[in-house]
């Protein structure tokens, strides 16, 4: 998830408020401190504009 926000450029701020979730939340989830729904992993990739399975995969997986 943080690859894909950096390459758009974008802070944790802006895709929170893209995406409609707390930026304490976003800054969480980058860390794996918490743990996020299947429902918030769809809102986070409409909101880069990529598949959501490319935020599960391992980011060097080679997929």
């Amino acid at each position: 998830m943080r690859l894909k926000r950096v390459e758009k450029g974008w802070s944790q701020e802006r895709l929170a408020l893209e995406c409609d979730l707390d930026r304490t939340y976003v800054s969480a989830v980058e860390r794996s401190r918490w743990n996020v729904s299947l429902a918030n992993i769809e809102r986070i990739a409409q909101a880069l504009d990529v598949k959501a399975w490319t935020l599960i995969k391992p980011p060097h997986s080679g997929l």
